[in-house]
């Protein structure tokens, strides 16, 4: 099981940017599939961004055309650029790959 640390969350004006970060305990180049998810108050959690060898990202439709996932297999890290941020956003965010998840990161975007 590969270990996942998370980084980069804040606190953020609405329509700023953040970048998260998520570092893996050993190399991700055999994870074919990987992925940011997210938790809000009182609410389920829920598949934000993920990107898939092979294929095209897939996003979230609260996220499209504002949020891009990125891998860099060199780096052992997966990234979330998150752009044109709205208070909606705030939440706890996960990264995940396989059956591991990190701790996750706090983002919160003030009105």
């Amino acid at each position: 099981q590969v270990q996942l640390v998370e980084s980069g969350g804040g606190v953020v004006q609405a329509g700023g940017s953040l970048t998260l970060s998520c570092t893996a305990s050993r190399s991700i180049a055999s994870f074919n599939s990987m992925g940011w998810y997210r938790q809000a108050p009182g609410k389920q959690r829920e598949r934000v961004a993920v990107i898939t060898t092979g294929s095209m990202p897939n996003y979230a439709d609260a996220v499209k055309g504002r949020f891009t996932i990125s891998r860099d297999n060199a780096k052992n890290t997966v990234f979330l650029q998150m752009n044109s941020l709205k208070p909606e956003d705030t939440a706890v965010y996960y990264c995940n790959m396989a059956i591991s998840w990190g701790q996750g990161t706090q983002v919160t975007v003030s009105p």
